[in-house]
């Protein structure tokens, strides 16, 4: 339930931020370099999803705003050192459990 909750809200973000001509995603490709250059709606979005991503089933369907900065500026901080790290390498390294 929590996962779809997660989805869900992501979909929306999506959805509501999207061009006309809408592209897809596809994380497992994308390089540090490559999120830090897409510009700030899809960085928006692709934080969005990894913490939903990376909190899993066992948690609440609570977005801690603080938690979500903080995990973000740690994750711009190792994508800027590491630009050609995948950006999924990346959340493991800073969000993994």
């Amino acid at each position: 339930m929590k996962t779809t909750i997660s989805i869900l809200f992501a979909a929306v973000i999506a959805m509501s931020s999207a061009p006309a001509n809408a592209t897809k995603l596809d994380l497992s490709t994308m390089s540090c370099k490559q999120f830090l250059e897409s510009g700030d709606d899809t960085i928006k979005l692709v934080l969005t999803w990894m913490d939903g991503w990376y909190k899993g089933d066992e948690d609440n369907a609570i977005i801690d705003t603080d938690v979500f900065v903080d995990n973000a500026k740690k994750f711009g901080t190792y994508c800027g050192n590491n630009p050609t790290v995948s950006i999924v390498t990346a959340a493991d390294e800073v969000l993994g459990k």
